[in-house]
């Protein structure tokens, strides 16, 4: 047993506040999510949040400012898949020197994604007609997959993976398609695709874009 000794004060030990903060936190975040697929947008408001996870409103808004924040980290937290580690950095740690192999991981982690934060994607989109600040949600939300489509554009462009016909620019806008909340709508939950031939479909038709086109 340890004994105190006097005069020294002994570290203190916050893993224990961080692991409970951090369970609100998901609880929080799970409630925002069950509330949007469920009610949708316009029916999220932190008091019921707060509500449905027993802690006050003052809570919730010391996490997250307002609703914007509060959907923007429900979508932030579908992003990063299952597991310990976030797909985007998974996807990071893909190798790009064979093609192959990475358009079949970056299949793979779309078929992970998707069904996390393309319904949430879809029905943000459908209620940003109606409300101002969430056009602005939206907005920041397309502009930042854009930016990330332009990064593994440009991983493939330094690899020497894109064709002449093929340039930065058009291979994000390639790649911005076959990650899109539609696709997945259109293959996924309007036709009934299982994720495996999702993941399939995403694999080879980006594969199909960056082969080089043949001569007429």
């Amino acid at each position: 047993m340890e004994r105190a000794v006097p005069g020294v004060k002994r570290k203190y030990d916050g893993s224990a506040r961080r692991a409970q903060a951090a369970k609100v936190r998901e609880s929080l975040l799970q409630a925002a999510r069950d509330i949007l697929l469920t009610d949708g947008y316009a029916a999220l408001t932190i008091p019921k949040v707060a509500d449905a996870c027993g802690v006050s409103a003052e809570s919730v808004y010391k996490r997250f400012p307002g609703k914007a924040a509060l959907v923007r980290a429900v979508v932030q937290q579908g992003l990063e898949g299952a597991g310990p580690v976030a797909a985007e950095d998974r996807s990071d740690a893909l190798s790009a020197d064979d093609l192959t192999a990475l358009l079949e991981g970056w299949g793979r982690l779309s078929a992970e994604v998707a069904p996390r934060v393309a319904p949430i994607l879809l029905l943000l989109e459908a209620a940003a007609h109606h409300d101002p600040e969430l056009t602005t949600l939206a907005r920041d939300i397309d502009e930042d997959r854009r930016t990330r489509m332009a990064g593994n554009a440009t991983r493939l462009a330094a690899a020497g993976h894109l064709p002449p016909t093929v340039d930065v620019e058009t291979a994000t806008d390639i790649l911005l398609t076959y990650s899109s909340a539609q696709l997945y709508d259109l293959l996924v939950l309007r036709s009934r695709w299982d994720l495996d031939r999702y993941a399939e479909f995403v694999t080879v038709g980006i594969a199909a874009h960056l082969s080089p086109s043949p001569v007429v």
